[in-house]
Protein backbone atom coordinates (compact mmCIF):
# COMPACT_ATOMS: atom_id res chain seq x y z
CA UNK A 1 0.00 0.00 0.00
CA UNK A 2 1.36 3.92 -0.64
CA UNK A 3 1.04 5.69 2.15
CA UNK A 4 0.10 9.36 1.19
CA UNK A 5 2.51 11.85 -0.17
CA UNK A 6 2.42 15.08 1.87
CA UNK A 7 4.27 18.39 0.15
CA UNK A 8 5.09 20.94 2.93
CA UNK A 9 5.77 24.40 1.40
CA UNK A 10 7.49 26.02 4.25
CA UNK A 11 10.34 26.90 6.12
CA UNK A 12 13.33 25.57 7.94
CA UNK A 13 13.82 25.58 11.50
CA UNK A 14 17.49 24.58 12.83
CA UNK A 15 16.13 24.19 16.46
CA UNK A 16 14.15 21.30 14.72
CA UNK A 17 11.05 22.75 16.15
CA UNK A 18 8.48 23.80 14.05
CA UNK A 19 8.99 24.42 10.16
CA UNK A 20 9.55 21.92 7.80
CA UNK A 21 10.90 19.87 10.72
CA UNK A 22 7.95 19.70 12.63
CA UNK A 23 5.94 18.93 9.40
CA UNK A 24 7.46 16.01 8.37
CA UNK A 25 7.17 14.41 11.61
CA UNK A 26 3.45 15.24 11.82
CA UNK A 27 3.28 13.54 8.71
CA UNK A 28 5.05 10.47 9.38
CA UNK A 29 2.89 10.14 12.71
CA UNK A 30 -0.18 9.91 10.32
CA UNK A 31 1.52 7.27 8.11
CA UNK A 32 2.05 9.98 5.72
CA UNK A 33 5.07 10.19 3.67
CA UNK A 34 6.61 14.06 3.35
CA UNK A 35 8.20 16.31 0.82
CA UNK A 36 9.16 19.81 1.10
CA UNK A 37 9.66 22.95 -0.45
CA UNK A 38 11.35 25.49 1.33
CA UNK A 39 10.76 28.58 1.37
CA UNK A 40 13.40 30.25 3.55
CA UNK A 41 16.11 28.95 6.14
CA UNK A 42 16.10 30.59 9.45
CA UNK A 43 19.24 29.97 12.02
CA UNK A 44 16.62 29.59 14.96
CA UNK A 45 16.10 28.14 18.57
CA UNK A 46 14.04 27.57 21.47
CA UNK A 47 14.90 31.46 22.36
CA UNK A 48 14.87 33.62 19.26
CA UNK A 49 15.18 33.33 15.32
CA UNK A 50 18.57 34.81 15.26
CA UNK A 51 18.41 35.35 11.27
CA UNK A 52 15.93 34.55 8.08
CA UNK A 53 17.36 33.75 4.80
CA UNK A 54 15.02 33.83 1.66
CA UNK A 55 15.05 30.99 -0.92
CA UNK A 56 14.95 32.59 -4.69
CA UNK A 57 11.14 32.03 -6.03
CA UNK A 58 12.64 30.08 -9.14
CA UNK A 59 14.32 27.18 -6.53
CA UNK A 60 10.58 27.21 -4.93
CA UNK A 61 8.92 26.17 -8.24
CA UNK A 62 11.54 24.19 -9.51
CA UNK A 63 11.27 21.63 -6.10
CA UNK A 64 7.81 21.96 -6.29
CA UNK A 65 7.97 20.62 -9.73
CA UNK A 66 10.23 17.84 -9.23
CA UNK A 67 8.64 16.37 -6.82
CA UNK A 68 4.94 16.59 -8.42
CA UNK A 69 6.23 15.29 -11.79
CA UNK A 70 8.17 12.59 -10.54
CA UNK A 71 6.15 11.18 -7.06
CA UNK A 72 3.16 13.39 -7.11
CA UNK A 73 0.97 15.13 -4.60
CA UNK A 74 -2.14 14.17 -2.77
CA UNK A 75 -2.32 16.94 -0.02
CA UNK A 76 -0.36 20.06 0.42
CA UNK A 77 0.39 22.06 3.51
CA UNK A 78 1.92 26.13 3.37
CA UNK A 79 3.93 27.41 6.38
CA UNK A 80 6.23 30.14 6.77
CA UNK A 81 6.35 32.32 3.28
CA UNK A 82 7.82 35.31 4.35
CA UNK A 83 7.57 37.91 1.32
CA UNK A 84 5.22 38.39 -1.31
CA UNK A 85 7.68 37.34 -3.90
CA UNK A 86 7.59 34.03 -2.38
CA UNK A 87 3.72 33.97 -2.43
CA UNK A 88 3.57 34.66 -5.81
CA UNK A 89 5.93 31.65 -6.32
CA UNK A 90 3.72 29.33 -4.25
CA UNK A 91 0.52 30.73 -6.48
CA UNK A 92 2.47 29.44 -9.65
CA UNK A 93 3.34 26.54 -7.79
CA UNK A 94 0.23 25.66 -6.36
CA UNK A 95 -0.65 25.19 -10.40
CA UNK A 96 1.91 21.91 -10.70
CA UNK A 97 -0.27 19.77 -8.12
CA UNK A 98 -3.49 19.81 -9.85
CA UNK A 99 -6.48 19.68 -7.38
CA UNK A 100 -4.79 18.26 -4.09
CA UNK A 101 -5.80 19.60 -1.09
CA UNK A 102 -4.20 22.75 0.46
CA UNK A 103 -4.11 23.78 4.24
CA UNK A 104 -2.82 27.41 4.45
CA UNK A 105 -1.65 27.87 7.94
CA UNK A 106 -0.61 31.70 7.83
CA UNK A 107 2.51 32.12 9.72
CA UNK A 108 2.90 35.45 10.66
CA UNK A 109 5.13 35.74 14.03
CA UNK A 110 7.35 32.77 15.53
CA UNK A 111 6.83 31.63 18.93
CA UNK A 112 9.97 33.93 20.27
CA UNK A 113 8.61 37.11 18.45
CA UNK A 114 9.82 37.50 15.42
CA UNK A 115 7.89 39.00 12.46
CA UNK A 116 7.77 35.78 9.79
CA UNK A 117 5.35 37.99 7.02
CA UNK A 118 6.42 41.04 5.86
CA UNK A 119 3.64 43.79 6.03
CA UNK A 120 3.77 44.22 2.58
CA UNK A 121 2.86 40.42 1.87
CA UNK A 122 -0.49 40.20 3.97
CA UNK A 123 -2.42 41.33 1.20
CA UNK A 124 -0.59 39.33 -1.06
CA UNK A 125 -1.27 36.27 0.66
CA UNK A 126 -5.29 37.52 1.14
CA UNK A 127 -5.53 38.06 -2.62
CA UNK A 128 -3.28 34.62 -3.81
CA UNK A 129 -3.30 31.75 -1.51
CA UNK A 130 -6.13 32.38 1.12
CA UNK A 131 -8.90 31.51 -2.42
CA UNK A 132 -6.92 28.37 -3.40
CA UNK A 133 -6.68 27.06 0.59
CA UNK A 134 -9.25 24.16 1.55
CA UNK A 135 -8.31 24.96 4.86
CA UNK A 136 -6.67 27.95 6.61
CA UNK A 137 -5.52 27.21 10.02
CA UNK A 138 -4.57 30.66 11.65
CA UNK A 139 -4.10 31.14 15.07
CA UNK A 140 -6.11 34.41 17.23
CA UNK A 141 -3.21 36.54 16.57
CA UNK A 142 -3.01 35.80 12.57
CA UNK A 143 -6.85 35.73 12.50
CA UNK A 144 -6.87 38.90 13.46
CA UNK A 145 -4.43 39.61 10.79
CA UNK A 146 -6.24 38.60 8.17
CA UNK A 147 -9.46 39.54 8.82
CA UNK A 148 -8.26 43.27 9.77
CA UNK A 149 -9.75 43.28 13.14
CA UNK A 150 -8.86 44.59 16.33
CA UNK A 151 -7.47 43.24 19.68
CA UNK A 152 -11.02 42.90 20.85
CA UNK A 153 -12.26 40.55 17.87
CA UNK A 154 -12.48 36.98 18.49
CA UNK A 155 -15.03 33.72 17.99
CA UNK A 156 -17.57 33.82 15.71
CA UNK A 157 -16.83 37.39 14.49
CA UNK A 158 -13.31 36.74 13.34
CA UNK A 159 -13.92 32.80 12.17
CA UNK A 160 -16.63 33.91 9.29
CA UNK A 161 -14.37 37.35 8.38
CA UNK A 162 -11.30 35.05 7.70
CA UNK A 163 -13.56 32.63 5.60
CA UNK A 164 -15.31 35.62 3.59
CA UNK A 165 -11.42 36.14 2.51
CA UNK A 166 -11.59 32.59 0.43
CA UNK A 167 -13.14 29.73 -0.64
CA UNK A 168 -12.12 26.61 2.04
CA UNK A 169 -13.11 25.74 5.52
CA UNK A 170 -11.36 27.93 8.46
CA UNK A 171 -10.06 26.87 11.98
CA UNK A 172 -8.94 29.17 14.69
CA UNK A 173 -6.86 27.09 16.87
CA UNK A 174 -7.30 27.87 20.30
CA UNK A 175 -3.68 27.62 21.65
CA UNK A 176 -3.79 31.43 22.56
CA UNK A 177 -7.61 31.85 23.48
CA UNK A 178 -8.32 31.77 26.66
CA UNK A 179 -10.11 28.13 26.60
CA UNK A 180 -7.96 25.22 24.08
CA UNK A 181 -10.99 25.02 21.75
CA UNK A 182 -10.80 25.57 17.81
CA UNK A 183 -13.18 27.02 16.21
CA UNK A 184 -14.36 25.58 12.51
CA UNK A 185 -16.40 27.60 9.62
CA UNK A 186 -16.94 26.16 6.24
CA UNK A 187 -19.84 28.31 5.31
CA UNK A 188 -22.37 26.16 6.50
CA UNK A 189 -21.02 24.62 10.09
CA UNK A 190 -19.68 26.58 12.86
CA UNK A 191 -18.25 24.13 15.31
CA UNK A 192 -16.31 24.41 18.03
CA UNK A 193 -13.90 21.68 18.68
CA UNK A 194 -12.68 21.36 22.44
CA UNK A 195 -9.59 20.17 23.65
CA UNK A 196 -7.42 20.05 26.91
CA UNK A 197 -5.37 22.69 27.84
CA UNK A 198 -1.44 21.51 28.57
CA UNK A 199 0.04 24.64 30.32
CA UNK A 200 3.09 22.78 31.32
CA UNK A 201 3.85 21.17 28.45
CA UNK A 202 5.85 22.54 25.46
CA UNK A 203 4.22 24.03 22.59
CA UNK A 204 6.62 25.18 19.81
CA UNK A 205 5.72 24.00 16.70
CA UNK A 206 1.99 23.39 17.64
CA UNK A 207 0.48 25.14 14.57
CA UNK A 208 2.77 23.31 12.44
CA UNK A 209 2.19 20.33 13.50
CA UNK A 210 -1.33 21.25 14.07
CA UNK A 211 -2.24 22.23 10.18
CA UNK A 212 -0.03 19.35 8.85
CA UNK A 213 -2.13 16.37 10.47
CA UNK A 214 -5.11 18.20 9.35
CA UNK A 215 -3.32 17.58 5.58
CA UNK A 216 -2.71 14.18 6.57
CA UNK A 217 -6.12 13.38 7.31
CA UNK A 218 -7.57 15.30 4.01
CA UNK A 219 -5.19 13.04 1.75
CA UNK A 220 -6.55 10.11 3.91
CA UNK A 221 -9.98 11.15 2.75
CA UNK A 222 -11.63 13.26 5.53
CA UNK A 223 -13.90 15.70 4.89
CA UNK A 224 -12.42 19.05 6.50
CA UNK A 225 -14.39 18.99 9.89
CA UNK A 226 -13.50 15.28 10.49
CA UNK A 227 -9.36 16.02 9.75
CA UNK A 228 -9.79 18.91 12.55
CA UNK A 229 -11.05 17.02 14.78
CA UNK A 230 -8.17 14.80 14.54
CA UNK A 231 -5.34 17.26 14.23
CA UNK A 232 -6.74 19.12 16.95
CA UNK A 233 -6.57 15.29 19.01
CA UNK A 234 -2.67 15.04 17.45
CA UNK A 235 -1.36 18.67 17.84
CA UNK A 236 -3.04 18.73 21.60
CA UNK A 237 -0.92 15.23 22.12
CA UNK A 238 2.24 16.54 20.86
CA UNK A 239 2.27 19.25 23.26
CA UNK A 240 1.09 17.22 26.31
CA UNK A 241 4.14 15.45 25.65
CA UNK A 242 6.44 18.46 24.40
CA UNK A 243 10.00 18.09 25.18
CA UNK A 244 10.38 20.90 27.68
CA UNK A 245 14.25 20.08 28.74
CA UNK A 246 15.22 20.65 25.02
CA UNK A 247 16.62 24.39 25.36
CA UNK A 248 16.18 27.09 27.44
CA UNK A 249 12.87 28.42 25.70
CA UNK A 250 9.85 27.46 24.60
CA UNK A 251 10.14 23.63 24.10
CA UNK A 252 9.72 21.75 20.70
CA UNK A 253 6.18 19.51 20.67
CA UNK A 254 6.69 15.72 20.58
CA UNK A 255 4.00 13.72 18.20
CA UNK A 256 6.09 10.34 19.18
CA UNK A 257 6.61 10.56 22.24
CA UNK A 258 10.28 10.69 22.35
CA UNK A 259 10.07 11.66 26.27
CA UNK A 260 8.44 9.22 27.78
CA UNK A 261 10.16 6.06 29.16
CA UNK A 262 10.61 3.09 26.98
CA UNK A 263 10.20 -0.56 27.82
Amino acid sequence: MTPPRLLSIAGSDSGGGAGIQADLKAFARCGAHGMTAITAITAQNTVAVAAVHHVAPEAIVEQVRAVAEDIGVDAVKIGMLGSAETIEAVERALALVGDAPVVLDPVIVAESGAVLLEEDAREALRRRLLPRATVVTPNLHEARVLAGAGESADGEELVRAVHALGRGAVVITGGHREEATDLFFDGDELVAIPGERHPDGAAHGSGCTHSSALAAHLALGFEPLGAARRAKAIAAEAVRDGLREIGSGAGPVDVFALGKPRA
